[in-house]
């Protein structure tokens, strides 16, 4: 490690341009995305700003921490989905739900209430074919455009990585998965 002199002037300067709702992607294959959304969430939620969290692989009864965590501090956190493809008993019901949800996400995106919603794990209904991309693509530049919208998943599309605003791309450098660890509950659930 090579050490550093702290700086000691601002290294950038104020941003000029005019306040508005951001598109955010949390993507790649390592591990935070949907943590970076939840933390994204939560620092709303704690400035008093109306949050709506819908989670796509998720069960609408999974009580992961984030569920309880969310439930306690009063931020809606829904799941959509029938959990991840291979524990799925019906795949065709599996698309039906993420359309489903889908209608409630751009509901809830169109309507204005939220300032943020979090469309956790929505890349995989992208990339499987059960979401169409252009009407994602349309309710994401038809918003108001104070409303944030952040996206999270695997493989994000292209054509949404370009109408972004701010793409986070997760690296996996080492996963203790791989080392034959298993997931660790309060850790990655």
């Amino acid at each position: 490690m090579e050490i550093e002199i702290p700086p000691t002037e601002k290294p950038y300067d104020k941003a000029e341009g005019e306040r508005r709702g951001l598109i955010i992607v949390n993507t790649g294959d390592g591990k935070g995305k949907s943590t970076a959304a939840l933390g994204l969430a939560i620092r709303a939620h704690g400035r008093g700003k109306k949050v709506k969290v819908y989670q796509f692989m998720k069960v609408p009864t999974a009580r992961f921490g984030e569920h309880r965590a969310f439930e306690a501090i009063g931020i809606t956190i829904e799941g959509l989905g029938d959990g991840f493809s291979w524990k799925s008993k019906d795949l065709d019901n599996s698309g039906k739900l993420a359309r489903d949800g889908w209608d409630k996400a751009k509901q809830a995106i169109l309507s204005g209430d939220y300032f943020l919603v979090v469309l956790d794990e929505i890349t995989y209904p992208l990339i499987y074919g059960w979401l169409d991309l252009n009407e994602v693509l349309k309710t994401l530049r038809d918003r108001p455009k104070e409303v944030h919208v952040c996206l999270t998943g695997r493989r994000c599309p292209q054509e949404i990585v370009e109408i972004a605003d701010t793409v986070t791309e997760m690296t996996k450098i080492k996963h203790a998965f791989n080392a034959g660890i298993p997931a660790q509950r309060g850790i990655e659930d």
